[in-house]
Order: C-alpha cells, then structure tokens, then sequence
C-alpha cells in the first residue's frame, strides 16, 4: 500500500525567508496538495548560535502571507510533535549511543585548539578517513580511558564513522542517479559537545520520526545528502528512507551564482518575502510584500523559478498550480531571477484582480502614506481605471493619489508656450457645460463641439485640461478622470489652474 504523502518545509530561524526558502515551501506544498497529504513546518533550531529573536514568528508570518498554511507545526501541533529541534533534545541521544554501538560513529575528545593546530598544520584538514587515527577519540584511545573521560563529564563531541572506498549512491527525481566517493567525504559532528544534534543526525532522526516520505530541499543540501544516506542505513531505516528531491538554485540575474541578499542590496530589488528587521541593528531589509507584490503574483512567480507545465502558460492560481505541479517538470539548472519579469507577474495579477480584491491593498497603502481621504470617497472606480497603469501596489499612489488630493504644482513648461486668451475663454465656458449626469464620452462631445464653437482644435485643448485636473502629462483618459472628479470638483481644478496658465 502506498504511503500517505507526507513533506516537510525546515528552515532555521535565523533571519529573513530568501525567497528560494519560500519556494522550496511552496513545491513542498504543491506536491502534499495534489496527493491530498500533508505539509510540516518543523523548525530546526538547533544552532543556537545563530538562533535570532523573533525569526520563528517572521516565517510563519511570511508562509501566512504566501498562502502556503501548514497542516502541522509548532503552533498547530500535530501526531508527531514536537516542531522545535531544540524541544527534541532528549531524543537525539539515542541515535547517537546506538551509532556508536554499532561502531558506525565515534566519540572525539579533540579541543577546538587541537582542531585549529591541525588546520594551521593542513590548509585543506579534513578530519575523516586519512586523518582520524592521528586525532583523539575512541578510535586511537585506550576504551577505558574513554570511560573516564566520559565519566568525568570531558567535552566530547560524536562524529560519523564514513567508510573507505565505497559509492554511496540513490535516485533523485530531479537529477537521476547520483553518486558519491565516501574517500571524499569527512566524518561530520552529529552530536555537539552541547549536547545538541548537527543538522545532519538530526534531520535523520526527524524525518524518520515524522515519517517524511519526500525530502524537497535546495541543490545546496546536495553534497550532505551521501551523509544522511548513511545515517538512514546505519539506524537502520534505509527501506524507510524517503525520496530525495534537490531543487535548482535561484541564480543572479546574471546567471553567476546563488542569489543573495547582497545581490538585491545592489541591484535595488527584494529577496526576502516579507520586511526583516534585524533585531541586534534595527536595520530592514525589504520585502516583496512591502515593496508592492501580490502574494498570489509572489507565489506564481516562485513556481516559475525552476519549473514550467510544459506549455507556454505563464500565470496560476494557487489551485491551478496545485493540479499542474509535478517533480519531472522540474528544471536540473539554476533558475535565473529576473526583477522586471517579476513585475511583470505582478501586473498581470493586479491587472485582472477585480476592484475588491485590490481595495484592502490600496486603502492600506493610502493609509501609510498619510494620505487622509474624505469618508465617502470611492476608490473602487479609480481602481478600476488605473490598474493597468501599475506593476507594484505601490504605483496607486501615483497613479492615482490626484484623484483625492488636487495638484500644488503644474507642468506649466507644456503649456505656457502656447497658452492664450482664447483658450482661457474656452476653458471658462467649458466649466458651465460641466454636468455628473453626463458619461465620460459625452463628456468628450461637449468638449469638442465646444472647441469647434470656439474655432479651437481638440487636440490642442486637450493637453492643458490633463495638466489642469491631474498636474502633469500622466494618468488615464482625461475625460474618465473628469467624470470621476465630478463637475464641482473639475470646475475647481480647472479655477486654481487658470490662475497659474493666465
């Protein structure tokens, strides 16, 4: 009988979700929704270290954001909790003793200054297989001299015991068959001398303990994978082991190396998913959410990174990705990130939402601002109009901030020139036509047969009645924003701008 599909998204809480930690979220998630599974969030902490403040909190804020909620985590709970490494500590022991008994790991005595001599003596040290007899551990120690020095509580840390001369090989569904030379492979800590487990026992330990049946996680977990094959079989659970799925790296949009925050300092966009603040500096690093991005544009621009259904659809809800996704479509290269195609899904996103899924956004970016609009002030038409005009939720400000604020400055440079007497006539009798029961197309009738009258052409009206309602040479069609304003209002606009033409 197949095994109910069980995945795992396992950050550590150290700072800011890069957006290819989202990603590899959201395959997790994809692939537990299409075989109606279920997603863990569990959080390995076990680095205390490095551990940060607040960063637990920040992650789930951000999955919360992405849509991307899981079924079991360290607020939920869940069978087979708890979701904390650090609040498993008394179960890694015992994987430890029994590697050890089954002399497939070894205590080591070394102190961190017998470690950095070696290192200063070996620019290249690796403590393994050609080196591990020269060290002191329970190896090259008399066993009862490793009894009183565990007795007598000395910091030891368990390091694995790799073989000679072997292939550690498994099937990746990305990338096919993959080997490894364990001669190349040194024998890593698994138990500090904290007490505290290495990443590598215990994510062994938790994904067999949480029945993980798939393991997605980036082409940089690739090189420890040989490692956690040998844990899986040296415990005793290589016919339990999941399957392994190593994602392409997000790449610099020049295509030379992973994408880092660094990267986005630089070049002036995002790679975490939300604002992190760093709680030591106070400095913040800037998010998608902040910036403008729609988490279902996010979300869709993510799944691109690396993947594709095969045809040439570009844009996904949640549920069409869901139906789409499959590990085979996965790409073995690096996916390239590029900002202004990023933009782009976000435009297309804003573009067809309707005007009441946009309305909590703007509203809330209005409110940021500052920006103070009158209680009974719609913004559903204005959204409406604009929306094609902005790649960021941020672009509403812009595009559309004249609508309930009216211009201090004008472009008076584009219409000073040819500005004269009878233009002004003309504006001043247009005022009088001014009506809110006409359309914005009737608008534009009385316009022109008012030009015509005036022995004036259109067009060279039409520039300074923009400038007169919005500023500047921007904005959607004119006579759209004049029914928008109302005649009360456009006839103020077009008053305080006479001052300035005349």
């Amino acid at each position: 009988m197949e095994k109910k599909v069980r995945v795992r998204f396992a950050p550590s809480p150290t700072g800011g979700l890069h957006l290819g930690g989202v990603r590899t979220a959201l395959f997790n998630y994809l692939f537990a929704k299409q075989n109606n599974g279920t997603f863990i969030l569990r959080v390995e902490d076990t680095d205390q270290t490095r551990f940060v403040a607040g960063a637990e909190e920040y992650i789930t804020s951000c999955l919360e954001w992405c849509g991307i909620s899981p079924d079991e985590s360290p607020q939920l709970g869940g069978e087979y909790g708890p979701y904390r490494q650090s609040e498993r500590k008394a179960t890694y022991k015992q994987y430890a003793d029994q590697l050890i008994a089954s002399r497939h790991a070894y205590y080591a005595f070394d102190t961190p200054e017998e470690l950095d001599a070696k290192r200063k003596e070996f620019p290249n040290f690796l403590y393994g297989q050609a080196t591990r007899m020269q060290m002191r551990n329970s190896l090259t120690i008399d066993p009862s001299e490793v009894q009183e020095l565990l007795a007598n509580n000395t910091p030891y840390v368990v390091r694995i015991k790799v073989p000679e001369d072997e292939q550690v090989s498994f099937i990746d569904i990305i990338r096919g068959h993959v080997s490894f030379d364990t001669n190349l492979i040194d024998d890593k800590v698994l138990l500090k001398a904290d007490g505290m487990p290495t990443y590598h026992l215990a994510v062994v330990a938790d994904d067999y303990a949480m029945k993980i049946t798939h393991i997605f996680r980036g082409e940089e977990w690739l090189p420890s994978a040989p490692v956690h094959i040998l844990l899986w079989r040296y415990l005793g659970y290589a016919d339990e082991m999941p399957h392994w799925v190593h994602l392409p790296l997000i790449l610099r949009p020049d295509g030379n190396g992973k994408l880092s925050k660094r990267d986005g300092d630089r070049l002036g966009f995002p790679v975490y998913a939300q604002n992190w603040t760093d709680p030591k500096t106070g400095e913040v690093t800037k998010g998608f959410k902040e910036m403008g991005f729609m988490p279902e544009a996010f979300v869709n621009l993510l799944a691109m990174l690396g993947w594709n259904d095969g045809s040439d659809k570009e844009i996904f809800t949640m549920e069409e990705l869901i139906r789409s996704f499959s590990i085979e479509r996965i790409s073995k290269a690096g996916a390239k990130f590029d900002f202004e195609k990023a933009k782009w899904y976000n435009h297309e996103w804003i573009k067809n939402a309707p005007s009441a899924t946009l309305l909590p956004y703007v509203q809330a970016i209005y409110a940021e601002k500052g920006i103070e609009l009158q209680p009974n002030a719609d913004l559903s038409p204005v959204i409406e109009l604009v929306k094609d005009r902005c790649s960021l939720l941020t672009d509403f400000i812009t595009q559309s901030v004249y609508f309930f604020v009216s211009p201090k400055e004008y472009d008076l440079a584009a219409v000073k020139p040819k500005w004269n007497e009878e233009k002004a006539t003309f504006f001043n009798a247009f005022k009088l036509v001014l009506n809110d029961e006409l359309t914005a197309g009737e608008l534009e009738e009385q316009f022109k047969a008012l030009a015509q009258t005036h022995q004036l052409k259109p067009g060279e009206l039409m520039l300074p009645f923009r400038i007169m309602l919005v500023g500047g040479k921007f904005g959607p069609g004119v006579f759209d924003i004049a029914k928008i304003l109302g005649a009360s209002e456009t006839a103020n606009r077009i008053n305080n701008a006479l001052e300035q033409f005349n």
